[in-house]
């Protein structure tokens, strides 16, 4: 019998693991350990990553462990994380060293006075060398293996001779990571407008596509500023609730369908999706709501839409007329190439939309950001 070429890499049952939190991402991974016993109260903890030493914290430590071991496997973690919308590999990410002492916190705490200087230094080498970039962050890794830079910008830079200046100054390894919007909000951003911490930034890590169908769905105002968030793009938690508007919407019926009610047959007006009522108009102009289990709908098309005005008076070539010109009186350009390869034909919240058409394509501290790296050691 020959073995499976995508066998997944599986936890050794006679190993124990914690699950840490660590590095400027808020990376979440599995380190195995050799602790007798899991402090029941909010740790922080040595691993050992690729980067190098880190202090992380240790995440579940209220319930989830039994003897030193975490007590859920791997596939159900996967599974919890991936219904959570937050990126998880249930591989061994490193180990844990020690539990942390204040003489480590303290280690931490100056070496973000260390991250500032360092940001300062590097951010006036980009002005000397007139650079397209802007230094966002710096993450000083705690046992001092390498410095790393994050950035933003719009096109590719070269910043070899960056990284050259920084790694004689610093004498250690450099990386530079290009980042997008919603990273910078990751690391940058405190409270939203909902008085909470922003998702992303306290527990959300896949940033999966948000798009203006889930906000008119749930009814939320289309002013921008009110449903764009720290990154200026659609908020995240737009999709939260997604999944539930949906299975309920096809509760549902249709707008002007016919539908028979406990007071005769009428047509629908409106509906709610979270309420699921139904606004029912009927013949002598009356109009009620019902609840869509007292409804039934009626076989049949919907009623066609009332066409314009003056179409029906007759006139189908001034109608004609009326959709050909814009709101300011002036004729729309028939041929799309006439308005700059663009017809006038969009709609008008498009404009509040942002340059993506409001998708929110998912951004990676890594690989599927464009990330640029580089290293260079003395």
């Amino acid at each position: 019998m020959s073995n499976s070429p995508t066998a997944k890499p599986k936890q050794a049952k006679h190993k124990k693991y914690m699950l840490v939190r660590h590095g400027r991402m808020n990376t979440l991974g599995l380190f195995e350990h050799n602790e007798s016993k899991i402090p029941r109260v909010p740790t922080r903890v040595i691993v050992k990553t690729e980067k190098g030493l880190e202090l992380g914290f240790l995440v579940g430590q209220n319930c989830p462990y039994r003897g030193g071991h975490f007590k859920f496997d791997s596939d159900q973690l996967k599974e919890y994380y991936n219904n959570s919308d937050i990126d998880f590999s249930s591989a061994p990410a490193g180990r844990v060293i020690r539990i942390a002492t204040d003489t480590d916190v303290s280690e931490e705490r100056h070496l973000a006075k260390i991250a500032k200087e360092e940001m300062q230094y590097c951010r006036k080498l980009v002005e000397e060398m007139k650079l397209e970039m802007n230094v966002v962050d710096v993450e000083h890794i705690f046992g001092g293996e390498r410095i790393i830079f994050y950035f933003m910008a719009e096109n590719r830079v070269d910043f070899r001779e960056l990284v050259k200046k920084i790694a004689h100054e610093y004498q250690t390894r450099i990386e530079m990571r290009q980042i997008g919007s919603r990273d910078e909000a990751k690391i940058l951003c405190d409270i939203e407008s909902c008085g909470q911490q922003c998702c992303c930034q306290r527990f959300l890590q896949a940033l999966k596509p948000v798009n203006m169908r889930m906000a008119k769905m749930q009814k939320a105002t289309l002013d921008p500023s009110k449903i764009s968030g720290y990154c200026g793009r659609l908020k995240c938690c737009l999709r939260f609730e997604d999944k539930t508007y949906t299975e309920l919407k096809k509760n549902l019926p249709r707008k002007n369908a016919r539908v028979e009610t406990p007071q005769g047959e009428g047509k629908v007006l409106d509906s709610q999706i979270l309420t699921q009522l139904v606004m029912v108009s009927f013949a002598d102009g009356k109009r009620a709501a019902f609840g869509v289990d007292e409804i039934t709908v009626i076989p049949g098309k919907p009623e066609p839409r009332k066409k314009h005005s003056a179409a029906r008076n007759g006139n189908p070539d001034k109608a004609r007329g009326n959709r050909d010109t814009g709101r300011n009186g002036k004729d729309r350009a028939q041929d799309p190439k006439d308005n700059g390869g663009e017809a006038d034909n969009k709609p008008n919240v498009s404009v509040a939309q942002s340059d993506e058409q409001q998708t929110n394509e998912p951004d990676s501290g890594s690989i599927d950001s464009g990330e640029q790296e580089s290293s260079n050691k003395d």
